[in-house]
């Protein structure tokens, strides 16, 4: 570096020491309400060479997770928070209506000691719970993989069955409909009752309505999250028999109040507020 060099690095690292300097002194000023950036490399998105993620535009990516390569999720499924879809050496396909939870990983093989290549493929209405490794298997319509269970290469779980939490299913089972198995290795316990597999459906319509909640959270901006707090903190002491016994109505803010299309079944009757 020559002496211009060095005379313009020193000129640029004044700069944005001083950049700094004011940064800290405004947020200092700004006290609780300051809003503190932080550089993150993370992407929820991320192509491989040639493959990118194909996601409808209705699925809940939590802003945690990482959805790489070669991966296709359909309509009104959720990847939670920290899950991992690595679509890099083959491919993954995700149906619509599934969740995959809390730190759950996916992933697949393009060589294993049977000479396969395997992808994942993960049907509609699934339920994958937290923490769960999936790798290289089939995963059908409607059905259930307990938290913290592991799949291995060449898993198939047929629609209707169920992984016990915890459980190593080990390379190339293959679970019929309507049994649970668990264990390590994962082996056959019982039958699963109707009540059970309707469970299962309820389990994944839950969670869809779910992540419309956590969707519309992530979306909002900073000052929107700021009048929700202001708000949440003026009608935190609200004792509605108290209320009752004056005679005062408390109409709820509309900025608390949730979407119709994330709760579907809750109604919001508005009554008249007498003013306080």
């Amino acid at each position: 570096m020559g002496t211009l060099g060095r005379v313009i690095y020193t000129v640029g690292n004044w700069i944005r020491g001083t950049g700094q300097a004011l940064d800290r002194v405004g947020s200092l000023l700004q006290g609780s309400h300051r809003l503190e950036e932080h550089l993150s490399r993370h992407r929820t998105l991320m192509n491989v060479f040639d493959k990118s993620p194909l996601v409808d535009k209705d699925v809940f990516v939590a802003p945690s997770a990482s959805v790489i390569g070669d991966v296709q999720i359909g309509k009104g499924s959720s990847i939670w928070y920290g899950c991992v879809l690595r679509g890099d050496v083959n491919n993954i396909s995700v149906g619509s209506g599934t969740n995959i939870q809390d730190n759950s990983l996916v992933h697949v093989a393009k060589t294993n000691l049977g000479g396969k290549e395997l992808p994942t493929t993960i049907g509609d209405n699934v339920t994958i719970g937290h923490s769960a490794v999936i790798h290289g298997c089939t995963v059908e319509d409607e059905s259930f993989v307990g938290m913290g269970a592991t799949l291995l290469d060449g898993v198939v779980v047929e629609k209707h069955a169920m992984v016990a939490a915890g459980s190593l299913v080990r390379e190339n089972t293959r679970i019929p409909s309507g049994e649970v198995w668990g264990g390590n290795p994962a082996k056959f316990m019982r039958k699963l009752t109707d009540e059970e597999m309707a469970y299962i459906s309820k389990s994944a319509e839950n969670y869809i309505n779910l992540a419309h909640i956590h969707a519309v959270e992530n979306s909002k901006s900073f000052e929107e999250i700021e009048v929700e707090r202001a708000l949440r903190r003026k009608y935190a002491r609200k004792d509605e028999d108290y209320d009752s016994m004056l005679g005062i109505v408390r109409e709820t803010p509309a900025e608390l109040i949730l979407p119709d299309n994330v709760l579907p079944e809750k109604t919001t009757t508005r009554v008249p507020t007498t003013h306080y």
